[in-house]
């Protein structure tokens, strides 16, 4: 699941104007921090494992860099402390 969510977020950060409408694309980023500030301190810290193990296994220099920093981009590593 968190990897399905993961693959969408990263066609939206990178998708040209023409691809989506930027406020659509703002909408749906805003609409995920939302959601997982929702979740619980542990979900929190299983998310922010997960994607430490993606970051660790991606061979795409940029795509590991939006992992590594999705926790902060996110809000989830603010509400995990």
């Amino acid at each position: 699941m968190a990897e399905a969510l993961v693959d969408v977020l990263w066609f939206i950060e990178g998708s040209e104007d023409e691809q989506m409408d930027p406020d659509d694309a703002v909408k749906v980023l805003e609409g995920v921090a939302h959601l997982v500030s929702q979740l619980s301190n542990d979900q929190r810290s299983e998310l922010i494992g997960l994607l430490g193990t993606m970051a660790e296994a991606e061979s795409d220099p940029a795509r590991r860099e939006f992992l590594e920093g999705f926790p902060e981009g996110f809000g989830l590593v603010d509400a995990a402390v």
